[in-house]
């Protein structure tokens, strides 16, 4: 996957609480196993109408937040079934950080076995960015997972905590699989050794 060292992007508000998994990608989009693709459906049922149109007012439809890399959201983001298409569909879309006062267990774990940043944070603090990211386009954010830091369009930089080993996998673009490779010698090793000791196996 891709390595997450520092974003500064457009920051979407989504001031809604308990955004969940079915909201984010529909279960009708989940028939597929491929991880791209599913952008276009992201938030299906809010972004576009019964007939496929685009709803206008809904944010990621407007033209300052088309681009959007960063989603500021409310408590218990990512909530509902486990489906890993969530966080599939928000990275094909672009999103590569999501804040907000909490999130769902197993959606959060998603995020970082596929490249996504998720940020918890105080109310107060997500309330400050949620108006930050209102600005618009021209209102940009800047996420430094080295420094563990988000400066906001007009300077102001909160310090946000995560968990050391899950800071070193998205800085060096680690998944599940890469982790597994970094020991690749050591596996062939004990491989060899295995095989001269019991070849009959």
């Amino acid at each position: 996957m891709d390595k997450f060292v520092k974003l500064t992007g457009i920051a979407a508000p989504m001031p809604l609480i308990n955004i969940d998994t079915d909201m984010i990608i529909p279960k009708q989009f989940l028939k597929t196993i491929k991880r791209t693709g599913l952008g276009v459906n992201l938030f299906d049922e809010m972004r576009y109408d019964g007939e496929g149109k685009e709803i206008p007012d809904f944010v990621l439809n407007k033209p300052q937040y088309r681009d959007a890399e960063i989603l500021v959201a409310g408590d218990n983001f990512g909530c509902g079934s486990s489906r890993e298409h969530a966080p599939w569909a928000l990275l094909d879309f672009g999103i590569r950080c999501v804040i907000a006062p909490s999130f769902a267990d197993i959606f959060f774990n998603n995020c970082f076995k596929n490249g996504i940043l998720p940020i918890a944070l105080p109310q107060e603090t997500v309330d400050m960015l949620m108006k930050d990211a209102e600005k618009g386009a021209n209102a940009r954010m800047t996420v430094d997972l080295e420094a563990q830091t988000i400066s906001t369009s007009d300077g102001q930089v909160v310090s946000f905590d995560i968990d050391p080993f899950r800071k070193h996998c998205l800085l060096n673009g680690l998944d599940d699989i890469g982790l597994t490779l970094e020991k690749a010698a050591a596996i062939d090793s004990f491989e060899a050794q295995a095989k001269s000791q019991r070849p009959w196996v």
